[in-house]
């Protein structure tokens, strides 16, 4: 960021607002709760394999109790094709079996109350608080936010966590949700992982990284 005016990162998020106005989470969900399952389930899967499976899983257990009750095996058996099934399974049951007896069968709606739930990291955290309740704590790092992130010249870092404070400093709280949404349909859409295509971005002007991958 030494290189870039303070200038350059809200030039950004306006165009990519005018770019992708319909930005928004591309997973499906109806309640907190099944937004919450469904960005565990997400994890080393894809958000279009999410939704195929999803729509049997919240019909078999419609409910926190029914999931905090359920057989493990069970669980697995509808969740197999989302990857690491046996993981996520033990997460989300013993995840519905805490929101039973610490927080009253409802989801939290604070950064300590998620990320104290097993299986749920930070990342997941700030994608609920955002799309469930409204609530800018963080920016949700991932892989498309990493690489157009970097791509951008907004961090020079790797990790998440150290990217995601890089991105802080130089956005306003009220953007922090938006900007999740909106790198992630730059970096599905134009700036691929492999052959990023520079030549229809919208921001290849401001990019230190256009036509140079």
């Amino acid at each position: 960021m030494a290189a870039q005016t303070q200038k350059v990162p809200h030039k950004i998020i306006a165009i990519l607002s005018k770019t992708f106005p319909n930005a928004k989470i591309a997973l499906s969900y109806k309640n907190p709760f099944q937004l919450l399952v469904v960005v565990m389930l997400s994890a080393q899967s894809t958000d279009k394999q999410i939704n195929k499976l999803s729509p049997a899983l919240f019909k078999r257990f419609k409910t926190i109790k029914a999931l905090a009750g359920a057989d493990r095996a069970e669980i697995e058996k509808y969740i197999y094709s989302s990857g690491f099934y046996r993981a996520k399974a033990k997460n989300i049951k013993t995840m519905a079996q805490k929101l039973l007896k610490d927080f009253k069968g409802e989801v939290p709606s604070t950064m300590e109350g998620l990320t104290s739930l097993p299986g749920v990291a930070r990342k997941t955290a700030n994608v609920v608080l955002y799309n469930a309740f409204g609530k800018n704590e963080g920016i949700a790092v991932d892989t498309h936010v990493s690489r157009v992130s970097q791509r951008l010249g907004l961090t020079k870092n790797r990790d998440p966590k150290k990217i995601e404070l890089d991105l802080m400093a130089v956005y306003p709280k009220q953007h922090w949700g938006k900007i999740n949404h909106l790198f992630i349909d730059l970096g599905r859409n134009i700036c691929i992982a492999k052959k990023p295509k520079c030549g229809i971005c919208p921001l290849c002007k401001l990019c230190p990284s256009c036509g140079k991958i």
